[in-house]
């Protein structure tokens, strides 16, 4: 049985200096490096925003940076703009060895829905394709690793689970925003869902 490394969204805007800072975010570069040579496969997620995307607040009138509005699929949080397709702050952090990487899945690329996990848009339904690819590589377990915890990792956890693979989190080698309780949710809906949460060092 296959056990693959999910990186998650170790981009640019993420780390210091970012449009969408997650603090230390670039600590956890080398750790995840150093895992990659453990797991048969790695995967890379990006999150792919156009500049016209509807979680960003400049694209709403009289709207600020992480105001909440109400979107067909539910709440959204409104973003400050980051991960612009093409743009620098969507690279991944220049120090992560993306060349292991087996597959890259981009998400957040619909203009009109955003996509905090990398098996669903916020939806909940719409595909990215990860789980197929998955599927087809006989791949049953999975550790994810990135940022930020509390948004894009725990909801590509639960979803994870939620399909049936026996998931786990290196919480040391991710980090997290806490918006508003944000975490504590994250961590509740993880336990929740039969996330392995592997305790954090230091």
């Amino acid at each position: 049985m296959a056990h693959a490394l999910i990186v998650i969204d170790l981009q640019n805007d993420f780390c210091p200096n970012g449009a969408l800072a997650v603090a230390g975010g670039d600590d956890i570069v080398a750790p995840i490096n150093a895992l990659m040579g453990q797991f048969d496969a790695v995967i890379l997620t990006q999150d792919w925003h156009p500049a016209n995307h509807a979680s960003f607040a400049s694209n709403h009138t009289n709207a600020a940076a992480f105001d909440v509005t109400q979107m067909p699929y539910g709440p959204q949080v409104l973003w400050p703009d980051h991960c612009v397709q093409g743009t620098k702050g969507a690279d991944f952090h220049a120090d992560l060895h993306t060349d292991r990487a087996d597959m890259i899945i981009r998400k957040g690329y619909r203009p009109q829905i955003d996509s905090y996990s990398a098996f669903f848009e916020n939806d909940r339904t719409t595909p990215t394709g990860l789980e197929g690819y998955l599927r087809t590589r006989s791949i049953t377990t999975l550790t994810l690793v990135g940022l930020a915890l509390d948004y894009c990792v725990a909801f590509s956890a639960v979803d994870a689970a939620r399909l049936g693979f026996d998931v786990r989190v290196r919480r040391d080698a991710c980090r997290m925003i806490d918006l508003d309780g944000s975490m504590a949710q994250a961590l509740a809906a993880m336990t929740q869902a039969g996330v392995r949460l592997e305790p954090a060092h230091g």
